[in-house]
């Protein structure tokens, strides 16, 4: 599996407090199959969850090196979970966040109870610049619990849907089971990710997710969504986002 959403950047929101916790989460999550992680930190502005992009940087290497003292097989990426706001174009270009792996990927969060008003306009604004949008777990927004077209509207405008794996065991409760259920019944899912916050004393949550996605997917069109489609993330070049004037993205990844 590669896991393109998670929370190992230490001590920088609410997911892993130190480098021990982060380290010993790695080696599980290796030795369960994930071969390649993308490390999104919380990105909420107006909050204390807004490290920066460099600060970030230090960290991921501090993890690369001593994943590679303990003989950790597992490759590292950042990224960011932006809460939306107006202002994501802007920072990204600043440094201060991150696109996941510095390509035109971004994961951008909703709010879980009651909706963003603008969201759909800002998404359709990144969109043209020539991001891709992928939304974080659309399965524990209430407001998509309540309305499925509001799901298939998200896809319908390019949006791409990142769930969290285990969704379907129940982990985020009932709603959100049945609403992975739909989307996986309809072909909506691009990507899954653990959104691991914290160290767990069971790790084949992935394994016996993946059994029951077999309900509704093919094995082949599981192995896109556990593996192929987020290999297009993961092998961009980390300075492929060439930014032309101040408002558009040029020669993305040719």
């Amino acid at each position: 599996m590669i896991d393109i959403h998670s929370h190992l950047i230490y001590g920088v929101d609410d997911g892993s407090e130190n480098i021990e916790t982060s380290i010993n989460i790695l080696e599980s999550l290796s030795n369960s199959g994930v071969t390649d992680i993308i490390l999104t930190p919380h990105y909420i502005d107006g909050t204390t969850y807004t490290s920066k992009k460099l600060d970030n940087i230090v960290k991921l290497k501090e993890l690369q090196k001593e994943l590679s003292n303990n003989n950790i097989n597992i490759n590292l990426y950042l990224g960011n979970e932006i809460y939306i706001f107006e202002d994501i174009y802007k920072l990204i270009k600043e440094n201060k966040i991150c696109s996941l792996n510095n390509t035109e990927y971004i994961l951008v969060e909703l709010p879980m109870n009651g909706i963003y008003p603008e969201y759909l306009e800002i998404f359709n604004d990144l969109l043209k610049i020539g991001f891709k949008v992928i939304l974080a777990h659309p399965e524990r927004y209430t407001a998509f619990q309540n309305d499925y077209n509001k799901i298939h509207e998200m896809v319908n405008n390019g949006i791409l849907l990142q769930c969290n794996v285990d969704s379907i065991l129940g982990k985020y409760g009932s709603k959100a089971k049945k609403t992975m259920k739909y989307i996986l019944k309809n072909k909506l899912l691009s990507f899954v990710g653990t959104d691991i916050h914290y160290d767990r004393d069971d790790y084949t949550f992935i394994d016996r997710a993946k059994k029951l996605y077999k309900k509704y997917l093919t094995d082949e069109e599981i192995d896109i969504v556990f593996n192929k489609n987020a290999k297009e993330i993961i092998r961009k070049n980390e300075d492929s986002i060439r930014y032309k004037n101040n408002r558009k993205i040029n020669d993305i990844f040719r």
